[in-house]
């Protein structure tokens, strides 16, 4: 192979890695996008609600009990001494029903909208209890304080109005914290307290505000929950599933049931577990489409537009005889490039389809024109237009169709393999090794 033609090849290397600089600009910038978005989202959740985990009721009766400990002083005589340490019972719900509507909204950050909800929800539950005896109290040294019921609540800023909390029909004064339960509110039990043993009917009506998403801890013995929203795109999460659902365009219904059997829940809260790690089931306002996510994963395929045009203008090169100077492939390199910071600018203004389609006709019709100058034919510029489109209109379908992006991706590459094999079947690489084609012409 003469000078001339390695002289060319090593030129293309260099521009096809030149490119990738300001490729990894794009994404960079991409990435940063997505980051002020999610400081959007944290900057809603600190003057708003953030995501709501709701857990309860539960039944607490603190106690303290006296415990005995036998020592040893300095001089290794045995020393009898007691402690009080501080302990209580936690009684669960035999069974725990909750009717709830979810009232997407949506609150803005500048150009970012983040999602934020209102939960209208009530809750209903049966909860035995059976303390021990008196005899039992006196002879363990256990002394009871007084009970109250417990509704853990994540962000209890996100508390709209009065919520009203019921034993029976008789309606009790709901004060801040939740004890064992984290954050929230609880309620004192009436005097003179509980019996030994006895069940308690519990409703509670309440309306809670949040942001993006929604957390709910099974805690009954059977659980009961069903969840409906006008949002369209729910995503479920967490360590349960629902058992039924029904998603459609205009909204969702969903119904959850939980055994205790099958649930962790009450005994991560006996224990004492971090309440952000007990098993919950989770619904998120999930987009759409997410725009930076999209266009992030169209940048991993901006090398590959520009190699495939690269390798289109080298064949042709081969083919016609028709040198293109170093300089032009960086031009259309870069316009290339280009779309990618295009696409994510317009897409955060309207709709990641419609900014699509505006960036990559743009430059589509941007390297067309130029093409037709540098190639001196029109019809040629329209041809190698026509092959971008063509790579553009694929690039979507691996956007849109995550799920098939691969068996897609593997398509389009052995199609534009045996698009080129058949292109060049007929070159006789050993003579157009020697012709003199002039990197700089």
């Amino acid at each position: 192979m003469n000078r001339p033609l390695l002289l060319k090849l090593l030129a293309i290397f260099v521009l096809t890695l030149l490119i990738l600089i300001p490729l990894g600009l794009i994404r960079d910038t991409v990435q940063d996008r997505q980051q002020h978005r999610q400081e959007a989202i944290a900057s809603i959740a600190a003057s708003y609600a953030g995501g709501q985990t709701i857990t309860g009721p539960v039944l607490v009766v603190p106690y303290k009990i006296k415990i005995d400990e036998v020592a040893q002083d300095a001089e290794g005589k045995k020393i009898f001494r007691s402690r009080s340490e501080s302990r209580q019972y936690l009684f669960f719900p035999k069974d725990l029903q909750m009717q709830g509507e979810l009232l997407p909204g949506e609150r803005y950050r500048g150009l970012h909208k983040v999602h934020v909800y209102e939960l209208q929800s009530s809750f209903h539950g049966r909860i035995e209890y059976q303390l021990p005896s008196a005899a039992q109290l006196a002879a363990e040294q256990i002394t009871l304080a007084h009970p109250y019921l417990a509704i853990g609540i994540s962000d209890v800023r996100g508390l709209l109005g009065a919520p009203l909390l019921k034993i029976g029909s008789q309606a009790l004064p709901l004060e801040q914290g939740a004890g064992n339960l984290g954050k929230g509110m609880h309620a004192s039990l009436p005097q003179p307290g509980l019996d030994d043993s006895g069940s308690l009917e519990v409703s509670l009506a309440m309306t809670v505000a949040g942001t993006e998403s929604l957390a709910i801890t099974p805690v009954g013995d059977s659980n009961r929950f069903e969840l409906s929203s006008s949002w369209p795109h729910p995503q479920f999460g967490g360590s349960f599933l629902p058992r039924t659902r029904n998603v459609s365009e205009q909204g969702f219904n969903a119904v959850w049931e939980v055994s205790s059997l099958a649930s962790n829940a009450q005994r991560q809260l006996r224990g004492g577990d971090d309440k952000t790690g007990v098993e919950s089931l989770d619904i998120q306002l999930a987009e759409p489409v997410n725009i930076y996510s999209q266009a992030d994963r169209a940048t991993k395929y901006g090398l590959l537009f520009v190699l495939l045009t690269f390798v289109g203008f080298f064949i042709f090169e081969m083919i016609k005889q028709l040198p293109i100077h170093p300089i032009q492939y960086l031009l259309v390199g870069l316009g290339l490039a280009i779309f990618f910071l295009i696409l994510v600018s317009l897409s955060e203004h309207i709709a990641f389809w419609m900014a699509y389609l505006a960036a990559s006709a743009a430059c589509i019709s941007l390297l067309s024109f130029y093409l037709s100058q540098v190639l001196r034919s029109a019809a040629r510029g329209l041809g190698f237009g026509a092959m971008l489109t063509l790579l553009y209109g694929t690039l979507y379908g691996l956007l849109i169709s995550e799920d098939n992006a691969l068996m897609l991706g593997s398509l389009m590459l052995f199609v534009i393999l045996a698009v080129i094999m058949i292109v060049t079947r007929k070159i006789d690489w050993y003579q157009t090794a020697a012709l003199k084609i002039a990197p700089g012409d």
